[in-house]
């Protein structure tokens, strides 16, 4: 739409008698700028009773629908809704970490690492590689300068830059093995599984040797690389288990550190490894095991060299709102109708969704999934996930969230017992109806974000 004809859908929508009202109703939606539209009827309940107290109808709003937010995490598709998930993952962490949210904070003692797992090699790409005393090396510098069967170089003496867009690609695509790659990011989840399971039995084993028991604790976050491999950052923790209250939360023996749940992990991500199951393309199926490169640090609260929890908290958060922008953002799943749009032979990215596709013909359920997942290069996970007694949920912060704007719009009161909200609602459809309305909204919610950062300073300023 032009410039004119935006202004002009602005106006007439704040020109309206109705203008407050509709403003007020689309804060709920916090600047997310593909809402969904829902058209019904939505009731108060009292569960004990089952008398109705209350209903709107979405006939008596101003547009005649509900707007929910999206709730997309991914930063590419709905920044409001993923900042939203990044801070909610932060409290997540951040709780696990130095207590808080129904965590005691003497889980800030506990026997605590931050680990990185990384996917192996398929083939040789460009990369950026930094030394101890932080210089930027060389690529892959190689004296006798070694060609691969297709001609190519497996060599590259350049310093790249972080913008440096050949970052991530192989050095030849027709030695690259793509399908190796995908299969990876496809059996990746099952992986982690199967590794904590060995940790979890490998880390009892000691504790029986102690008189004592343990439990594992974990938030993992998939970030993917350039090279369009996922890998996983992940806080692993050390928690002691009280038999006569196994919820409770409370230091482990002090034989356990972390210096031995180090060792621990490494030990047992040296040899986790599965075949998947055979594929024509691979008869004896694909080994699925973990990469060479393995780095794990201690968490501490404090201290020169370590780092400190907010730290951790705050880059795992913000891998969890990201997809595969790394290597080729595609916000949309892939079909017959688009695949050729996306799985071009000339980029590593068309590359990777076309190998995705092409081995996904089986009639395996897990070959099957990667046509499902293609958008994803076969990665079919969770992006944040937690072990169950790490912290506290994302369900119940949205919970306290959804409470605290109804009572702030006045549209619940406090009271003791439960009033049950049930919603008759059929989908309208998705986005704002005009782009004046979009511009009006998200300006609003804009305005309101710096409202309350401005109130933030101020109160960090008073105390």
């Amino acid at each position: 739409m032009a410039k004119s004809g935006l202004l002009d859908s602005a106006l007439a929508r704040a020109a309206r008698d109705n203008y407050p009202a509709w403003l007020a109703q689309t804060a709920s939606v916090g600047g997310c700028s593909r809402p969904v539209r829902l058209h019904g009827q939505v009731h108060d309940v009292n569960p004990a009773t089952g008398e109705v107290l209350g209903t709107l109808h979405t006939d008596d709003l101003p547009d005649g629908v509900i707007y929910t937010a999206c709730g997309d995490r991914r930063a590419s598709v709905c920044p409001a809704c993923a900042e939203t998930y990044r801070a909610d993952t932060y409290q997540v962490i951040r709780a696990g970490l130095a207590g808080g949210k129904g965590v005691p904070k003497s889980v800030a003692v506990h026997p605590c690492v931050f680990a990185t797992f990384t996917a192996p090699s398929f083939g040789p790409v460009h990369a950026r590689i930094t030394g101890p005393d932080g210089q930027v090396q060389r690529c892959r510098a190689r004296r006798k300068h070694p060609i691969c069967p297709h001609g190519r170089s497996l060599s590259c003496p350049h310093r790249h830059r972080e913008t440096d867009t050949c970052l991530g690609k192989p050095l030849c695509p027709d030695c690259y093995d793509y399908h190796g790659a995908v299969v990876w990011n496809a059996h990746a989840p099952e992986l982690w599984r199967r590794t904590t399971i060995a940790l979890r039995r490998r880390l009892d084993k000691l504790a029986r040797d102690h008189s004592t028991r343990v439990r594992l604790s974990y938030a993992k976050v998939a970030e993917f690389q350039r090279r369009g491999l996922v890998h996983f950052h992940a806080i692993i923790r050390l928690d002691g288990l009280d038999p006569a209250d196994p919820y409770r939360v409370i230091a482990p023996h002090p034989v356990f550190t972390a210096q031995l749940l180090t060792a621990a992990i490494r030990a047992v991500a040296a040899v986790t490894w599965f075949a998947t199951v055979p594929h024509p393309a691979k008869p004896k199926g694909w080994d699925i095991c973990w990469g060479p490169q393995l780095d794990i640090r201690t968490v501490r609260m404090s201290g020169a060299g370590e780092i400190t929890d907010t730290a951790v908290a705050s880059y795992l958060a913000k891998y969890a709102t990201k997809s595969t922008e790394a290597v080729g953002p595609v916000a949309v799943r892939i079909t017959l109708g688009n695949l050729h749009a996306y799985a071009g032979p000339l980029t590593h990215h068309g590359r990777l969704i076309h190998a995705a596709w092409t081995l996904g013909r089986h009639s395996h359920e897990d070959f099957q999934a990667l046509r499902r997942w293609a958008h994803m290069l076969g990665f079919r996970g969770h992006f944040a996930t937690k072990s169950r007694r790490y912290s506290i949920t994302l369900r119940a912060l949205r919970a306290a969230r959804v409470t605290w704007r109804r009572r702030q719009y006045g549209a619940t009161e406090h009271r003791e017992e439960t009033t049950l909200i049930v919603g008759r609602l059929t989908y309208v459809g998705t986005g704002w109806r005009t782009s004046g309305d979009e511009l009006l909204a998200l300006s609003a919610a804009a305005r309101a974000r710096e409202h309350r950062r401005f109130a933030r300073e101020e109160m960090s300023a008073a105390s």
